[in-house]
């Protein structure tokens, strides 16, 4: 406790013995050793108290978690989250908001097309061309049309 080799103890023993006597000194030394004991209950004892305060502050702490989840827990209710929810998608149809229908483009079937220009978004399809009108549908054009030939030449 002191860091005293043996030597020192034997110095400080002559010194007690020649300056307290032969006749007082086994006194002396009984009543330095219950002050002795008597601090080191009061160390142990302070050091108790010290971490039973410890204890004590951990111990609200947690309680104060544990009362926290105990207060989430009894407020939530399986069953009746689950009536909510069943309410809801009941009633959930009934709402004025008119259900929304996904748009889906076609995916390109071209073999073509790089990773570059998939990864850019999908490519604008152009108008069909307009067909052109079959000799049926005008009985006043005629069924072929006269070939040009070259000068002179007779067809």
């Amino acid at each position: 406790m002191f860091d005293m080799s043996w030597g020192e103890v034997m110095v400080i023993g002559a010194v007690a013995l020649i300056v307290i006597g032969p006749k007082d000194l086994p006194k002396a030394l009984r009543t330095l050793g219950n002050m002795t004991a008597k601090v080191r209950r009061m160390a142990s004892e302070f050091q108790s108290q010290f971490n039973d305060a410890m204890r004590e502050a951990e111990l609200d702490e947690i309680r104060k978690q544990v009362e926290g989840v105990n207060q989430s827990v009894t407020s939530f209710d399986p069953v009746q989250s689950v009536r909510d929810e069943l309410k809801g998608a009941i009633e959930g149809p009934a709402s004025t908001t008119p259900p929304v229908n996904p748009v889906i483009a076609p995916e390109p079937t071209s073999p073509a097309l790089t990773d570059a220009s998939a990864a850019s978004g999908p490519l604008p399809i152009a108008p069909e061309p307009p067909l052109a009108p079959s000799p049926a549908d005008h009985p006043a054009a005629p069924a072929e049309a006269p070939a040009i030939l070259p000068d002179g030449a007779k067809a």
